[in-house]
């Protein structure tokens, strides 16, 4: 059986399901019964037609499923007309903005989206984010059960899905499946949809990013990092569409952090090397970021970046304002003291950062760190 096909199908056969009258978590229940028939026969005698298949067996389970729960068929029959789909917005854009919903925290919704549109299993999903796999599924499964009564008609709101395409990108961009460019082609089509400048913000910064996919490890699978980076090998076509975007969005004087971000990221792109970069410039855009969301992540960012624009000395200085338990402090304090030249302290918490990874190929990437200092020394 073709996973590829399939990964592609069940959003689509979902979305059908859903359309015809069957709520989110009904009809992935469904899907995934079909799936599992679908492992039992097509290996033998695959079907002429895959999708229209899966959509036939799926709404049959559906409707079994239905009538033997009264509860839920009265939920189904108080639906007398089939939600309409936004326009120009696909099946899959569609399930975004349910698993967005507003009553779901950003770590479930994220979970929730990589399982039932990105195709992920639940182990993936836990091995990526360090958790258990029963506790990843407990989370998706109340998840599931959060959303299961909310129809179409009942979306998230449009932050909402920008956030979970946000960071479903990060995961996809880090992560072993790529979903980088299943985010980006979403993100696309929400921008032809929704006239928004941060819709605008978000896919200039996630074509900036990927611009850099190639170059973001090496041969053996570890992280290369940024400064270490082949720029030759960027994506210029790419880099230059972003900023295209990126230009038109901030020419219309409605700042948000999607646009902040992705105006760092383009001084990134836009430096030859990175003894060129503009870091005084950066500096700026985290304190607009800052200023736009006061989050301690970003002021942890612009320690980094004021390390590099007025030396380490001040990036420390900027990072001992901030709370130690916050995620990649210990690896940012890290990398500060060793451009100070304070090799055993900037081991020691190479070490500390590495168990406190949020994933896999940046606990492997900072284990190596502190071996490096530990030879050296």
């Amino acid at each position: 059986m073709d996973e590829a096909l399939i990964r592609s199908l069940t959003p689509q056969v979902i979305g059908v399901l859903v359309r015809r009258g069957a709520d989110f978590a009904a009809a992935e229940d469904a899907v995934q019964d079909a799936l599992v028939d679908a492992v039992r026969g097509w290996r033998d005698d695959p079907p002429r037609d895959p999708k229209g298949w899966l959509i036939t067996v799926a709404w049959n389970r559906f409707l079994d499923a239905t009538r033997a729960d009264a509860a839920r068929r009265r939920r189904e029959d108080r639906a007398e007309e089939e939600p309409v789909a936004a326009p120009g917005v696909d099946d899959t854009l569609q399930l975004y903005f349910l698993c967005a919903h507003p009553s779901l925290t950003p770590s479930s919704a994220v979970a929730l989206t990589l399982r039932a549109v990105g195709g992920l299993t639940t182990r993936q999903i836990a091995q990526a984010y360090l958790v258990p796999e029963s506790t990843m599924a407990q989370r998706i499964s109340r998840a599931k059960r959060t959303v299961s009564g909310v129809r179409f008609d009942q979306p998230g709101d449009v932050a909402t899905v920008l956030r979970v395409l946000y960071l479903v990108f990060n995961e996809g961009y880090s992560g072993d499946v790529d979903l980088s460019a299943e985010a980006i082609r979403l993100t696309r089509q929400l921008a032809a949809a929704i006239d928004h400048p941060e819709v605008a913000g978000l896919l200039a910064l996630m074509l900036l990013h990927h611009a850099r996919r190639a170059t973001r490890t090496a041969p053996d699978g570890g992280l290369v990092p940024l400064a270490e980076q082949d720029r030759s090998r960027w994506d210029t076509g790419m880099i230059a569409e972003g900023v295209e975007i990126l230009q038109a969005a901030l020419a219309r004087d409605r700042l948000g952090e999607y646009q902040a971000q992705a105006a760092i990221a383009a001084l990134h792109a836009d430096a030859p090397t990175a003894a060129e970069t503009d870091w005084p410039q950066i500096v700026e855009w985290y304190d607009e970021l800052v200023r736009l969301t006061g989050s301690p992540v970003v002021r942890l960012n612009r320690a980094v970046a004021v390390g590099e624009a007025d030396g380490p000395r001040a990036g420390l200085a900027a990072l001992a304002e901030l709370d130690a338990s916050l995620p990649r402090h210990a690896a940012v304090a890290a990398y500060l003291h060793e451009r100070d030249g304070d090799l055993a302290t900037a081991a020691r918490l190479y070490s500390e950062a590495a168990r406190k990874a949020a994933n896999v190929a940046e606990r492997d990437h900072l284990v190596r760190q502190a071996a490096r200092l530990n030879t050296d020394r």
